[in-house]
């Protein structure tokens, strides 16, 4: 039984059955004639769709669509420092009813069941809205919301935003002390032992807890309790003896700690963290290029005295503007980020697979706008490689501070495609990112995605961390795209490389499939890894690269496509490849099969075919469903641009040859 589009079910899938212009030329390949002619004319449309896309810039961004936390979010921050307007407040209410589900809940992402914490944050966007709790639509979201077990039973930061208006007692919140900001770098729980995103996100939060701010609240929400009379239940502590009794007993300690704190001490440690807020602040007002730090910034600021006027405040607030999408129905989509660079780089790529000209003008002005996003100052990475010069991309059009290893790898690969006017330049971008991105390469050889080691299991043991991933350990698929970018550059032999391909070969799946962290999931994940090992010469006949044909294989759907759902985070192997088929999903399973050399395999044949039948007349692909990942199963993204770039680099390798043969030898 193939899981529904409304996620009602939670049934399995079915396993697959067992069996703009451009002068750029589209040579022939051999293959199947039918399959051959499909893919030819899919790729030409493809590539028109995709130049028409581009900025006159010469960058490209699709929509990174998420959840509706972010919408909900938006308006609690305005209700909060009381901007709120009538235009925005319906137009976010818009887009909210639009994704609410017959249940009458809210996913965290398209066809997953419904999400407790999800469901009461919109539930409460509505309120504020104007929607009445009897209404069908809001009655029938409450029930759901109290069979669950009612606001008790959300995630942290659910309830700190309900603490912020009176709705929850913010001494049943776990305690985050802004001392924090003083731990060194070696001290266990020092801030830089959480991933960026969280950090960026913790330290204006151990502000908010250390001031305990209330506005009052419009309404009343008792309707979202299983019990109006005891709203905060008392949470029962684990035993001692288990990490979850110690940290639950640290946050006791810590509770007590706040009565006693040394005001002088607190005051100035809340000053710390504001000074560390305002230096990580972006040239366009945001933080690290992300919504929810910049949400959190800016209430924290605010507590401290910034009025709405202060530069700094004015900056932040109008840099969330910017993480808006009007749609055309008058709906209002709030982006938890953007990512030019990423599009860009992908887009880059895909067009030069698909045979458009080096020196087309159009990848020129790509590269020379990829050229000047390169960041030439030390961010927060630089703690732990202090000695390391800069030379990173990152995500999004302003994001200094945080450069990203997979981006820098992306973008290296795709500046390599170009023809340059200034190929000094050009050289010299692509010899610093290559620079930087080994320097960043973890003790065991890996790479994570924007930090070194940054492998502690402590952060994500404190009670305060159960809103996702709050540690960036290394990634096969971040490590994959490193390795075939050194051996693009001609490093395939390189010790730092060969400990990458170890470690990668060392984290394969005993189905032959690999992990994906950033990309849905063992698909994306295998999708990675094995045109970087071919690439940097692990031949095709290798036992792990047939492990990984066989796995892929095996999951094909009966359409010829492939598909993953998201829960394959969350349930493990009962859901390694199964899914719905999606374009860029196909797409990561034929990067794999034709880098193993199966061009003339049934597998691929089918799944060519796949892209072809999808495809609309436009040269687009249609695809609802999340295939993009923030933190595995608990913070899922649609990236809009994938469904045209990854389809295309398939199409494009499959009728022109792979773009690269790697180091000879294993």
């Amino acid at each position: 039984m193939t899981a529904t589009t409304d996620g009602s079910t939670g049934a399995l899938p079915a396993r697959a059955d067992s069996a703009s212009e451009t002068d750029a030329p589209f040579p022939q390949a051999a293959g199947t004639v039918g399959t051959q002619d499909a893919a030819e004319h899919a790729m030409r449309r493809a590539t028109d769709f995709l130049l028409s896309r581009q900025d006159a810039q010469g960058w490209w961004k699709g929509d990174l669509e998420t959840n509706v936390t972010m919408d909900a979010e938006d308006l609690l921050l305005r209700q909060f420092l009381g901007i709120r307007d009538e235009r925005t407040t319906h137009a976010a209410a818009l887009f909210i009813r639009g994704e609410q589900r017959d249940d009458g809940t809210w996913a965290a992402f398209y066809g997953g069941p419904g999400e407790l914490s999800t469901t009461i944050e919109a539930y409460v966007a509505l309120r504020l809205a104007g929607d009445a709790p009897h209404e069908p639509h809001m009655a029938k979201a409450s029930a759901w919301i109290r069979e669950q077990g009612g606001v008790a039973a959300s995630r942290v930061f659910t309830r700190v935003w309900l603490a912020l208006f009176g709705w929850w007692r913010w001494e049943d919140l776990p305690e985050m002390p802004p001392e924090l900001i003083y731990f060194p770098k070696w001290m266990p729980l020092n801030i830089y032992d959480f991933g960026c995103w969280a950090r960026q996100t913790i330290v204006p939060l151990t502000v908010v807890s250390a001031l305990r701010p209330v506005r009052p609240a419009p309404f009343p929400l008792d309707e979202l309790h299983t019990d109006a009379d005891d709203p905060n239940p008392a949470r029962s502590l684990a035993p001692l003896v288990s990490w979850d009794g110690v940290f639950q007993r640290l946050d006791k300690g810590l509770h007590g700690y706040r009565r006693v704190a040394p005001r002088r001490l607190r005051r100035a440690a809340m000053n710390a963290a504001a000074r560390w807020i305002v230096e990580r602040q972006e040239n366009d007002g945001c933080w690290g290029g992300i919504q929810p730090p910049a949400v959190y910034s800016i209430i924290a600021l605010h507590l401290l005295g910034y009025d709405l006027q202060h530069p700094v405040m004015r900056e932040g607030i109008a840099s969330l503007d910017r993480f808006a999408v009007w749609r055309d129905d008058g709906a209002r989509m709030i982006e938890a980020c953007q990512s030019p660079v990423w599009d860009t780089c992908l887009a880059t790529i895909a067009l030069a697979d698909a045979g458009v000209p080096a020196d087309h003008p159009q990848l020129v002005k790509a590269a020379e706008w990829m050229i000047e996003e390169q960041i030439d100052r030390p961010g927060d990475w630089s703690v732990r490689r202090p000695q390391l010069p800069p030379g990173g991309w990152g995500f999004e059009f302003h994001n200094d501070n945080y450069p990203d290893i997979d981006d820098t790898a992306e973008v290296v690969l795709a500046l390599r495609r170009v023809g340059h006017r200034d190929r000094e330049r050009a050289e010299q971008a692509i010899a610093r990112g290559v620079r930087w991105n080994l320097g960043m390469q973890s003790r065991n050889g890996a790479w994570a995605a924007f930090d070194v080691d940054n492998t502690s299991p402590f952060p994500n043991r404190l009670p305060f961390s159960d809103f996702g991933e709050v540690i960036d350990p290394p990634s096969a698929d971040v490590t994959a795209h490193v390795v075939e970018m050194l051996a693009v550059e001609g490093l395939a032999h390189d010790p730092r490389t060969r400990r990458g391909i170890e470690w990668l070969l060392s984290e394969q799946e005993a189905d032959g499939s690999w992990f994906g962290r950033w990309g849905v999931n063992y698909v994306y994940g295998t999708g990675s890894v094995v045109p970087a090992l071919v690439a940097a010469g692990v031949p095709g006949a290798h036992p792990a690269i047939r492990r990984a044909v066989g796995w892929l294989e095996g999951v094909q759907n009966s359409d010829g496509g492939w598909g993953e759902d998201l829960r394959s985070y969350a349930y493990a192997k009962e859901w390694s490849g199964r899914g719905a088929s999606t374009a860029s999903q196909t797409a990561w399973a034929l990067l794999a099969l034709l880098a193993a050399g199966e061009k003339e395999s049934k597998a691929v044949e089918r799944g060519i075919e796949f892209l072809a039948r999808t495809q609309n007349e436009d040269g687009s692909w249609d695809e609802p469903y999340f295939t993009g990942t923030g933190f595995p199963w608990d913070f899922s993204i649609n990236y809009h641009l994938y469904r045209q770039v990854f389809p295309l680099t398939a199409l494009g390798r499959y009728v022109n040859g792979e773009p690269f043969t790697g180091a000879e030898g294993s």
